[in-house]
């Protein structure tokens, strides 16, 4: 009898307090409580690392060497448990090869599509083309000049790898002398060894001629024959020290005398040599210098350093002047005063004679005896010089365009001119997902363009297709394009895209364990996820998800609710049952806020602002239609509406981009507008967004706040610590010195367990304290320095309550909510909610103009109600103080408390980009145009509900 409960005994993983909590199967299980409380502890470090250790624990001993190995989590039992699949949001590619299509293989089924059902034309006049003839391919090749030496070759083997012997063997057998391997001659007499790790192309040679010769026109037709039955339908002509011509039985332009190989779905593949544009190499994009970047401020002479390259090389100053006198410009004026031809001269070069050298690695270089231009210079050093730091400080200089040859579509011409109606694949990859919904619809409706040969081929492609696509539309991702990288894709949505390919998987008795999926979702959009989750549970799955949203809460069928506290006052389980039984448990702070009992206030009064205003001209990026926006200074400013409305576009690729050039010289390069006005009002643009604070153990709240310099200088300061010579390097566990030697300053010591997960240990010399023992000697106050590093912000506020300058950065930790962190914890083991928090302590903790705008890109992410009531209070503060905070927000109780909203739509992708609606959020919500505003009439108590 199949278990009804999933049993976990004594859970101590973190922070967890020996708990023992069961969690119903096949059903929606919601795990909340604070930030920190222990719900991803429970979650995923607990039942989801259990059930993968288990999986590979099933698997032979050889199988687990080549997978990653996982620790087994601190729990004394858990029974009842499935094979568990995590959907968390770090599993999106930074590959720029990873697209939206890839991921959810849609683009797959794209390329079988085109492959069998596509049409071909003609790359040069557009003419749709066709099967080629015998003698067609024979006239072809009788059009070369008279005496021209010719092989005619049959196609065997192209781009796959392997060792070939036994066709070798057999070609040998069937009167073959010679074949092609990779390029040269081979004599079929001799032993022929390939490398079967690498791709290689075999052509048979069938005959060798010369064009012209009496009575070869035979001997060219039969030869021709042969070699399209060898080659499959394709036959290669080789011109003797010239080009291959390749001709095919199937497809060819009779006009242009263009032949297309065979189209099989690697055509279409911009990952592969054989559909990529050879150009771009498939990526779409090549890296070019960028005058604007070159010369970033035009007001500036040359001899003030206009050209932002050579800034400090006088020596290339010398050519300038030369230059200056030929072309007719001075040094001395305004870089803005170049007339065009001066620029393009100053930019490209003017010519001269082209001379050869060997450099010190012995190639062969080139250089002009003209001005080179700065662009050519720079470009030259780029592709020539062997020290990567060069490369990386020209690539500052460089931005990625579309690629000339294919237009950005990263196709061969050859694969774009196969299409469907009107379409190649790269229009309909550009599409949306509803777009190509549509499309796909039409193609399987009555009234296709298919015959019935290729109704029959595509029933079953655009069955998948349309599969994964309306998956897509379900999860509220309609607004995304099947091209778009993988890598600009938020969290949130590439969580998304991973649970819509789940769905597609069709799997049963499974464990998905997701982690706010809700990241970066309208709630307009919160319907259409629950249903999703609730399909999944429905295909016979229990869904264990770690959310704070309220709609998500509500709709779960069982909610585990952790705390009390965070941090070592969490890891407990609170309260646990349906809705109802959560909001009557009056030990459960999160039933609280669900029954109305608690809420988040709005403020009394919305503030009036300091008067001024930063105006964004014509914003154009993306999906943004040409809008001008007003941002007011001295407010909480809200930016809201749907996902893929033109948030982040707007405030981050446009507006931040723009203001970090301004103030901070950055080289990025703005998203489009026509200008932004306003910007002297302000002296500092500070972004807050949810990247990691570090990467490495070594980065911890003390490190990333700058405390742990003046604690180290405290402990420096100590008498003991001066009598022995020890300055504030000492106590660094970063440096040789201080540092326990043994563990390297890591605490742990990693054991490598062959077929067995790696152990972790804490280090055998230093028992985790990280320093050695001389440092450990030194004391102040009776606590050691790694007692220090081991404290909670909270107990090391006491500590240090005499000691303003740490006190001060320990107290906006506090501020925020993060008063249970220790402030020596590892940057790895903090969740993005809390390293987006220790980034604004850190900027509290600074010390204030009044005049500073900050951004922030959802900081409610992983936080529960009463974080998110402690996090209004900071922002709260920073406004009053006078600066300006910016947020881009989808949570109601953060817009519900903005002096100004902005909310863009009404859409998602091109149906958005527009201002829907923008005041104060009583008028945004009377606004029937705004989705947020109807929902915001929902939470702001002097207004009805709708």
């Amino acid at each position: 009898m199949a278990q009804e409960y999933i049993k976990i005994k004594g859970a101590r993983e973190h922070n967890l307090k020996n708990i023992d909590v069961q969690i119903p199967r096949d059903k929606l299980v919601v795990v909340t409580g604070l930030s920190g409380s222990g719900k991803s502890s429970l979650a995923f470090d607990t039942v989801y690392a259990e059930g993968q250790r288990r999986y590979m624990e099933s698997l032979s001993s050889y199988a687990r060497q080549f997978l990653g190995r996982m620790e087994k989590p601190d729990v004394d039992h858990i029974e009842g448990l499935s094979p568990a699949i995590a959907i968390d949001q770090k599993g999106v590619s930074h590959n720029p090869r990873s697209t939206v299509g890839t991921v959810t293989e849609i683009y797959d089924y794209l390329r079988l599509l085109f492959a069998r059902t596509g049409h071909p034309h003609c790359p040069e006049c557009g003419k749709e083309i066709s099967a080629q003839s015998v003698e067609q391919i024979t006239d072809a090749v009788q059009t070369l000049a008279e005496g021209t030496k010719i092989l005619i070759l049959g196609p065997l083997v192209r781009g796959r790898k392997g060792e070939y012997a036994q066709m070798f063997k057999d070609l040998r057998k069937s009167g073959y002398a010679r074949v092609r391997v990779d390029g040269q001659i081979r004599d079929l007499s001799e032993e022929i060894e390939l490398d079967k790790n690498k791709k290689h192309d075999i052509e048979a040679v069938v005959d060798r001629l010369v064009v012209g010769q009496a009575g070869v026109q035979g001997r060219i037709a039969d030869s021709v024959e042969t070699a399209l039955k060898l080659g499959g339908g394709l036959v290669i002509i080789s011109v003797v020290d010239g080009q291959d011509m390749l001709f095919s039985e199937k497809f060819s332009c009779a006009d242009c005398g263009v032949s297309l190989g065979e189209i099989e779905p690697r055509t279409f593949s911009f990952n592969t040599p054989h559909g990529a544009c050879p150009t771009c190499m498939g990526l779409g994009a090549k890296m070019e210098l960028d005058p604007d970047l070159i010369i970033p401020d035009k007001s500036l002479s040359l001899a003030d350093g206009a050209i932002s390259p050579y800034q400090t090389q006088n020596w290339y100053f010398g050519q300038l002047e030369d230059l200056a006198r030929r072309a007719g410009f001075s040094v001395n004026k305004p870089v803005s005063t170049f007339t065009p031809a001066q620029m393009q001269v100053l930019l490209y070069g003017e010519g001269g004679d082209i001379h050869k050298y060997r450099n010190r690695y012995g190639r062969v270089r080139e250089y002009t005896s003209g001005f080179e231009g700065v662009i050519p210079r720079l470009d030259r050093l780029y592709r020539d010089s062997e020290s990567q730091g060069v490369r990386e400080s020209i690539e500052k200089y460089m931005l990625a365009s579309p690629c000339q040859a294919c237009g950005g579509k990263r196709l061969r011409k050859e694969a774009l001119s196969v299409k469907i109606g009107e379409l190649n694949i790269a229009d309909v990859a550009a599409m949306s997902v509803d777009e190509q919904l549509k499309w796909a619809n039409e193609l399987a409706g009555k009234h296709t363009i298919f015959n019935k040969r290729e109704q029959l081929i595509a029933a079953q492609i655009l069955k998948e297709i349309r599969s994964r696509l309306g998956f897509l539309n379900n999860v509220g991702l309609e607004y995304l394009t099947i091209d778009r990288i993988a890598g600009t894709l938020s969290g949130g949505e590439a969580q998304r895209i991973r649970l819509a390919s789940q769905i597609g998987s069709g799997l049963m008795g499974v464990l998905y364990v997701c982690d706010e999926p809700t990241i970066g979702l309208h709630p307009a959009d919160d319907t259409r996820l629950v249903e999703t989750l609730q399909k999944l549970r429905d295909l016979g799955n229990t869904i264990l998800v770690v959310e704070h949203d309220e709609s998500v809460m509500r709709a779960a069928d069982y909610i585990i609710d952790m705390g009390p506290g965070a941090g070592e006052h969490g890891g407990r389980v609170v309260a646990t049952g349906n809705i109802t039984e959560i909001m009557q448990n009056p030990a459960s702070l999160t039933g609280q806020y669900l029954s109305g009992a608690r809420v988040i206030p709005v403020p009394e009064k919305r503030r009036n602002g300091n008067g001024q205003e930063i105006i964004i001209q014509g914003a154009r990026q993306n999906n943004l239609k040409n809008i001008d926006v007003h941002i007011p200074l001295g407010k909480l400013v809200c930016v809201s509406g749907v996902s893929g409305s033109g948030k982040s576009t707007l405030v981050t690729d446009i507006l931040f981009k723009h203001l970090a050039q301004v103030f901070y010289g950055a080289k990025d390069r703005a998203g489009g507008s026509d200008a932004i006005t306003g910007t002297e009002h302000i002296d500092k643009i500070i972004e807050i967004n949810q990247s990691p604070i570090g990467r490495t153990p070594r980065s911890n709240p003390a490190t990333y706040t700058g405390a742990f310099t003046h604690i180290r200088e405290l402990f420096a300061s100590v008498p003991e610590a001066k009598v022995k010579g020890y300055g504030p390097g000492r106590f660094s566990f970063n440096i040789k010195g201080g540092r326990c030697e043994t563990c390297g300053g890591e605490g742990s010591i990693q054991i490598e367990m062959q077929f067995l997960p790696d152990v972790t240990v804490p280090c055998e010399v230093c028992h985790g304290a990280r320093y050695n023992r001389e440092v450990l000697e030194i004391k102040f106050k009776d606590k050691t320095i790694a007692d220090v590093l081991d404290m909670t912000v909270d107990r090391a506020l006491e500590f240090f309550e005499n000691f303003p300058k740490i006190s001060s950065k320990l107290q906006t930790l506090q501020d925020v909510g993060l008063g249970y962190i220790r402030i020596g914890q590892p940057a790895p083991t903090l969740s993005g909610g809390e390293a987006q928090r220790i980034k604004l302590a850190t900027e509290l903790s600074k010390r204030a103009t009044g005049r500073t705008l900050y951004i922030l890109d959802e900081p409610t992410t992983g936080l529960s109600f009463e974080d998110v009531a402690a996090l209004l209070r900071v922002l709260q503060r920073l406004v009053d103080s006078g600066n300006t905070v910016v947020v881009i927000e989808h949570q109601l109780d953060v817009i519900k408390n903005a002096d100004w909203i902005i909310d863009l739509g009404p859409g998602a992708g091109v149906k958005g980009g527009q201002i829907v609606a923008e005041g104060v959020p009583e008028d945004v919500a009377l606004n029937k145009a705004s989705l947020t505003g109807k929902y915001l009439r929902r939470v702001l108590p002097k207004l009805k509900p709708a």
